[in-house]
């Protein structure tokens, strides 16, 4: 059987052997389970915080003791698509297990019956349900609320990229979703978001419905010692050797931020064959090699940009952590038009999350793309 580039890239989870450390994390968040608390995990995107939940999902306490369910809510932006989504986690794995498990669960979400369907080719009952048929939402939410609660064995739900609900145009869904969650006696829940401002409004904000609702939980870079020590095991492990200059590099460059050093550790193990050293020198031959792959995509995202937005995210791209960006100073040095026309701009590129902002700094969210950014402008 082959085996998988150990530097994971993808949001699949292989296993324990493949995932490096968060035993802080790990143990913190069993912990909320253990103990019956709702658990609210904040990170910037892909910095792991999906596959710390497929790891604790897969660890012998929670497989032995929870249903698991996990969604991903960033492409939603209705109710009746977080159903939908929710509904096939939940009876993905009853199909496997007989048509009587499907008709209980459609015994209880009675608005979903629509989607229990005959297999023409087989003539077989099949659960197919499509966004059409979800015709009342607020129902089948209270319905599958009620399936959860009256399992046998308790369920754990995991909700991720939460604040996108934020956006939804249905009246009061969180409202109704925190009455739900407060009632829950047998089902326990995460919600992850990437979005730390909007995330900390939901959950720290006393006007929210969310408000101290979850324990929370911060997901911040792997310690450089841990993951080094995790990269040089597994070059070894294949007979090759990571040399600490080039991996110090990369998560120097990266600041620890756990994708892009997977990324290019991914590279940098495929480049070296048994019996050789990845060296320093290759660290960075990896990284031009990863930008120019993503080169077209990001010449056809900033044709897509108007002229202020594009400026505005160069201009950021070449200060890497840009302060007093609506001042006049920042305009003159990068030949913007006005302040005026820079908060215009800053308010699209912060809100679409293209970029972000940390203390009183903004930075492009995808570092591949201000690398890319500061080098061809």
């Amino acid at each position: 059987m082959l085996q998988p580039n150990p530097f994971i890239i993808t949001a699949d989870y292989y296993g324990p052997e493949y995932f490096c450390d968060r035993q802080a994390e790990t143990e913190a968040l069993e912990s909320n389970i253990a103990n019956g608390r709702n658990t609210v995990l904040i990170s910037s995107r892909r910095m792991g915080k999906t596959g710390l939940i497929a790891h604790v999902f897969n660890r012998a306490f929670v497989k032995s003791n929870f249903k698991t369910f996990s969604i991903d809510l960033y492409p939603t932006s209705s109710l009746a698509e977080m159903i939908l989504l929710l509904a096939k986690e939940i009876t993905g794995p009853l199909k496997s297990k007989g048509q009587s498990l499907l008709e209980s669960f459609l015994g209880i979400v009675k608005s979903l019956r629509p989607g229990f369907k005959v297999d023409p080719v087989t003539g077989q009952f099949v659960f197919d349900l499509s966004l059409g048929e979800i015709v009342k939402p607020v129902d089948s939410l209270k319905e599958i609320f009620q399936y959860l609660e009256g399992s046998e064995v308790p369920c754990l739900v995991s909700m991720d990229e939460f604040q996108q609900i934020a956006k939804y145009p249905d009246n009061n869904v969180l409202e109704l979703l925190r009455t739900y969650v407060q009632k829950c006696k047998h089902t326990w829940f995460i919600f992850a978001g990437s979005d730390r401002r909007m995330m900390e409004k939901l959950f720290n904000n006393p006007s929210e419905p969310f408000y101290m609702s979850c324990s929370p939980l911060y997901l911040d870079a792997i310690q450089y010692e841990n993951y080094l020590a995790f990269a040089r095991h597994h070059f070894e492990a294949a007979g090759k050797s990571l040399q600490e200059e080039s991996f110090k590099q990369v998560y120097e460059l990266f600041d620890g931020h756990t994708w892009y050093v997977q990324r290019l550790m991914n590279e940098m193990f495929a480049w070296t064959k048994p019996g050789e050293v990845a060296d320093a020198q290759m660290a960075s031959n990896a990284l031009t090699f990863v930008i120019k792959t993503y080169a077209r995509t990001f010449q056809e995202q900033m044709s897509s940009y108007p002229e202020a937005q594009k400026q505005l995210l160069i201009a950021i791209a070449k200060d890497g952590q840009a302060q007093q960006v609506t001042s006049v100073a920042f305009c003159k040095k990068h030949s913007m038009k006005s302040p005026s026309t820079v908060q215009s701009a800053l308010r699209v590129l912060h809100d679409k999350g293209i970029v972000r902002k940390d203390g009183n700094s903004y930075s492009v969210t995808n570092r591949l793309l201000g690398i890319w950014l500061a080098k061809e402008y």
